[in-house]
């Protein structure tokens, strides 16, 4: 998608945040941009250089005085005519401004993402752009950050592209033999050029599924499910993993009844710790319900913790066969001096022994559950289900003798790779991707 895209109308909304604030920076993109700033602030100062500027109401008294920037089309984030008013963040100051931008013709409010929308429209960014931009606004993590950043800068948009060019050179080979079979010029054997790649696309598109699961991790969290008997500890760690008063802490057994979960931030990575019922046999109906949920979580977890206090349990005891990796934890380390070899840790939420330890080897299996040495990943399920398309029709391909069904079938794969990026036939699922941004992105 290339060219400008003819919006008539001008849009204009604050894109720095709450206020108040030290600067407050109002942005306006469209076709009325160069008359706004000639009537708000006078002049059009020179393109791309931060001007100190007095702006100006409509009775002509001044209403602030700050930084303006002016970016003409078409190098600019939107691709239209922007800019940037840098003024002080006082309420009644940044009310003032946007009072006097709806005031004026042809300009009104910009709606959620709408600045966003205007640069996929006008060619600037793909849809995986899009996508990576609003996953940056959202990280709070460094990796979620970098995750976003390799979307936002093209990662992505250059890896599909580069396999629907592998899909329309195989398509074109597949009807260059169908309409020139007797020409010398063209080759007589399509299989020995293209079933070769496309088989190796396929695999190439296989790993990158298995990928996806990189990038839950990464948005959703790494989830952490501690389990074991009433009074082994776990609420007490939660609470000194979290530095907090997250679960209630008592010497009656059953005291946590439901899931109690906290957010940590590992070395970049999002953790999800979760307390949970302790295990025993019981007859208490809500008692058993919090056990029933416990076990689903750990069904669900990345890794599991295994609480056990020694001093009330059997050293070593550990008779449910959970699925996934399980570390063994000893708590209460602080009450005791012995140091059983059935335990991969020994910790005490009262004096702090072994938490640092506890917590880099989270943070390690963390890192290792999340790294993707440079690849690129899918990152969101509309994503994923394109590529699944992509992979049956290349799947199916081996069914099928007559080429023109394959060349029709490769026709269908290279259509689902671009509605990834927005190459083709998006134009229903823009509302809901751009739904997502805040106002003034």
């Amino acid at each position: 998608m290339s060219g400008q895209y003819p919006f008539r109308d001008t849009i204009f909304a604050l894109s720095s945040g709450g206020l108040p604030s030290g600067v407050a920076v109002i942005r306006l993109s469209g076709p009325h941009v160069r008359d706004v700033l000639q009537e708000v602030a006078g002049r059009v100062p020179p393109a791309r250089q931060a001007t100190l500027m007095h702006l100006w109401d409509g009775d002509g008294r001044p209403l602030d005085h700050g930084l303006v920037l002016f970016f003409p089309s078409p190098a600019s984030f939107s691709g239209e005519d922007c800019a940037e008013f840098h003024i002080h963040g006082g309420r009644a100051v940044v009310a003032a401004l946007l009072g006097r931008l709806g005031a004026l013709p042809g300009l009104r409010q910009a709606e959620a993402g709408e600045f966003t929308r205007r640069a996929f429209l006008n060619g600037k960014i793909d849809l995986t752009g899009a996508e990576g931009l609003a996953d940056l606004i959202a990280a709070e993590t460094e990796a979620q950050r970098r995750m976003a950043l390799d979307n936002a800068e093209g990662g992505q948009r250059v890896l599909y592209s580069t396999w629907r060019k592998r899909l329309l050179h195989a398509r074109a080979m597949i009807e260059a033999e169908l309409d020139f079979a007797d020409e010398a010029d063209v080759p007589g054997s399509v299989s020995d050029l293209v079933w070769a790649d496309l088989r190796d696309l396929g695999v190439e598109i296989d790993g990158h599924l298995e990928d996806f699961h990189i990038a839950e991790i990464v948005r959703e969290g790494f989830r952490v499910v501690f389990v074991g008997p009433p009074n082994a500890g776990k609420s007490s760690l939660l609470n000194a993993l979290a530095q907090r008063e997250v679960a209630i802490v008592t010497d009656v057994a059953g005291t946590t009844r439901d899931l109690v979960e906290v957010n940590l931030d590992l070395r970049g990575v999002k953790v999800v710790v979760t307390d949970t019922a302790g295990l025993r046999r019981t007859e208490d109906k809500v008692e058993r319900i919090g056990i029933e949920r416990a076990v689903g979580a750990a069904t669900r977890a990345d890794l599991i913790l295994h609480l056990t206090d020694p001093l009330e349990q059997e050293a070593g005891s550990f008779d449910m066969d959970w699925p996934g990796p399980v570390l063994r934890i000893a708590t209460k380390s602080d009450l005791f001096a012995e140091r059983a070899a059935e335990f991969d840790h020994h910790v005490s939420a009262k004096t702090g022994e072994g938490l640092p330890e506890l917590i880099d080897a989270i943070a390690d299996r963390a890192k290792a559950a999340t790294a993707t040495e440079g690849r690129t990943i899918p990152t969101r399920l509309r994503q994923v289900e394109l590529l699944r398309d992509v992979r049956a029709h290349l799947g199916a391909l081996a069914e099928l003798h007559d080429l023109e069904l394959k060349a029709e079938l490769l026709r269908l794969a290279s259509d689902s790779l671009g509605r990834i990026t927005g190459a083709i036939d998006v134009e229903e699922l823009l509302d809901v991707i751009f739904s997502e941004f805040c106002i003034g992105k």
